[in-house]
């Protein structure tokens, strides 16, 4: 508590007036509740109370029957306790600070299905195995009219210098997140009318998941203020690309922080390490796929073609595989998972790769052949599928063994009722579709 007083005591003599704490939901959303800052101390030292379910609310925040948080626990609060690392000043709202906040119940039991939590348990993985993760996330997204829901643009403008700053809102996001602690690498307007790619930085441990979470929710108020909407929704047009979420991962030795990954003796400049950490993302990338293509619409993505990955496949500096092992120095070998939708929740995206892949580092796990030379992955027949549908995924999460020793029992308890809850509601919906092939003629 003492550097929790100490920060709050920093922000008020900078005239901070307001304290956020925001907890992630299942979804990668904030959630949160707003404290003065003369308030703010005391709900630090004991816990600030919020809903007990609001981690396991579906993606309308539907009350789920059966995610264990709800009539469980006699829809009881959980208390929200700040992490003192993630504390910030919010460049973007009025004399605001933040901390990004872990849950437990009154008797002090976390938790387990809490996204931060379920990443913490893939973290204290690794460090018992020696390693640290790093861990960076390439966001795409588009920025529409909030009335209408369209493009700013239209027509394939990637790289366009002109498109890159077309709204100023580009640009107060490049600035404001280097305030906030998140360092931005690159911009650019990506393949798509109106879609934008922004990658940051990698960071250690919680700081790579935490640094996507709030760069997602800050880019949607940074839109939001300035009269856009920014949707990281997997395929808001059948024309147009989808928005994914590349994500970067290595392991560097807590013993030395050298790069784990990294051989220059070897063909591929990767280590034994390296090579089984991708046997494991490969073996369970089946099982881990509905955390990191979560929704019905994210599947929609996933085409030839695209450079979105259809298989389950590796290979060096391959756009078309599902594991794109990256050169560079050795302190920069590493790896990126291609899959990840933009939607998806940035923690349970990186809990799943370290899961998958440390398993792989155990069991020492040999990968495969890579891509063949001239024969871009996701033409090669054969290697095996990834799920092609959000129902084929969520089965293979089940029926894996291993996802339960990777994510807790709670967790897979609560997301498997949560996401077929809100595919239930999927099916009784009637689409656009089905009244312009039926309701004339039929």
């Amino acid at each position: 508590m003492s550097e929790v007083d100490s920060i709050l005591d920093g922000w008020q003599q900078e005239g901070i007036r307001w304290v956020r704490f925001e907890l992630p939901d299942m979804h990668g959303i904030s959630r949160s509740k707003t404290v003065p800052i003369e308030h703010a101390g005391d709900f630090a030292e004991r816990g600030l109370n919020m809903y007990g379910g609001t981690s396991v609310l579906d993606t309308r925040s539907d009350v789920v029957p059966g995610t264990l948080y709800n009539e469980e626990r006699m829809y009881g609060d959980q208390l929200l306790h700040p992490d003192p690392q993630t504390a910030a000043i919010v460049p973007w709202v009025d004399r605001t600070a933040r901390f990004i906040c872990d849950a437990t119940w009154y008797d002090g039991s976390p938790l387990e299905a809490t996204p931060r939590q379920v990443f913490r348990r893939a973290l204290e993985r690794c460090r018992s195995l020696g390693f640290e993760p790093v861990i960076g996330n390439e966001y795409e997204f588009y920025l529409l009219d909030p009335h209408t829901h369209e493009p700013l643009f239209a027509g394939y403008h990637i790289f366009n210098t002109l498109r890159n700053d077309y709204v100023p809102t580009i640009r107060r996001i490049l600035e404001a997140m280097p305030q906030i602690g998140v360092s931005v690498i690159t911009a650019n307007c990506e393949y798509a009318g109106s879609q934008w790619e922004i990658p940051c930085a990698p960071g250690r441990g919680l700081e790579g998941p935490d640094d996507a979470f709030t760069f997602r929710n800050g880019v949607k108020e940074i839109a939001k203020q300035d009269g856009l909407l920014a949707t990281f929704m997997s395929k808001p047009f059948a024309g147009s690309a989808g928005s994914g979420n590349h994500t970067h991962v290595s392991l560097v030795r807590l013993e030395d922080g050298t790069n784990a990954f990294g051989d220059d003796g070897d063909p591929m400049g990767i280590s034994d390490t390296c090579r089984h950490f991708t046997g494991g993302l490969l073996r369970y990338a089946g099982a881990i796929d509905a955390l990191i293509a979560p929704t019905l619409n994210c599947h929609r993505r996933r085409r030839r073609h695209t450079f979105s990955p259809t298989n389950i496949s590796w290979g060096l500096e391959d756009r078309s595989a599902l594991v794109r092992v990256k050169g560079g120095s050795m302190a920069s070998r590493h790896l990126e998972f291609r899959a990840p939708s933009s939607l998806a929740n940035p923690y349970l995206v990186a809990a799943a790769l370290l899961q998958a892949g440390l398993q792989g580092v155990e069991d020492r796990v040999d990968p495969g052949p890579t891509s063949k030379p001239g024969v871009p992955a996701e033409d090669d027949e054969d290697f095996e599928k990834l799920p092609t549908s959000i129902h084929q995924a969520l089965d293979e999460f089940e029926a894996e063994p291993a996802t339960r020793a990777f994510f807790g029992e709670d967790f897979v308890a609560a997301y498997l009722t949560m996401r077929r809850y809100e595919l239930s509601r999927a099916n009784d919906w009637v689409t656009d579709w089905e009244r312009q092939e039926y309701l004339e003629l039929f």
